[in-house]
């Protein structure tokens, strides 16, 4: 069974209200005053150089610190974020387990424009188009000569007759006829036989009563 609210519980929770928007309100105030504060003194050191800062905050150069120095006192808000990096680059050196960097690092590379992109820098790449009209540029420039070519050549005109002064390419070779040896001794060539004729076959046919005689 519930309990009846009574007037002292209202305003207990709505007190307690008040004072939790109001540490509220304190506390984003406090944040932005942070915030002012330090962006205030990052323009005011930017115009200092690092051997300046460092002097002033009692810190040494972050290039010469070494395992086992105090690396935390560069986390600090006055700090300026170039000195605190290269605090963070000599520390990650100085680890043999943070300085293992084994190819596994999903960031491990600068994939911003800055590290891949010059100032000035020019694409033939267009968008919804790609490089269309790099690549028939290409090809009317490669056409180019070959027209060129093709043009000189219908000027000149072909060339009939005459001599052009150029010595024949074709070499003359002239042909001696072989000398023969009258000493040797001359071969006597027999003719060849008539060919003799075949010989006449008689055919002879033999009955039972004249088995001796020839037709």
């Amino acid at each position: 069974m519930d309990h009846a609210q009574t007037p002292g519980d209202f305003w207990s929770r709505r007190r307690a209200a008040v004072e939790a928007e109001a540490a509220a309100e304190l506390a984003a105030s406090q944040a932005e005053r942070s915030a002012q504060e330090l962006r205030a003194n990052d323009s005011a050191q930017a115009l200092r150089t690092d051997a300046e800062i460092l002097q002033e905050l009692g810190l040494k150069d972050p290039d010469e610190l070494v395992a086992g120095d105090d690396f935390a006192a560069f986390m600090r808000s006055a700090v300026p974020e170039r000195l605190r990096r290269r605090a963070l680059r000599v520390l990650w050196r100085s680890n043999p387990v943070l300085a293992n960097l084994d190819g596994l690092l999903d960031h491990g590379d600068d994939f911003s424009d800055a590290a891949t992109v010059v100032p000035g820098l020019k694409t033939a790449y267009q968008v919804g188009k790609g490089t269309l009209r790099h690549l028939r540029e290409m090809a009317r420039q490669a056409d180019e000569p070959a027209g060129a070519a093709d043009a000189a050549a219908d000027d000149e005109g072909p060339v009939i007759g005459g001599n052009s002064g150029a010595s024949d390419p074709v070499a003359k070779v002239s042909v001696e006829p072989a000398e023969t040896d009258d000493t040797a001794p001359e071969m006597e060539i027999e003719a060849a036989p008539d060919p003799v004729a075949p010989r006449r076959r008689h055919m002879r046919f033999a009955f039972g009563d004249d088995s001796g005689r020839e037709d």
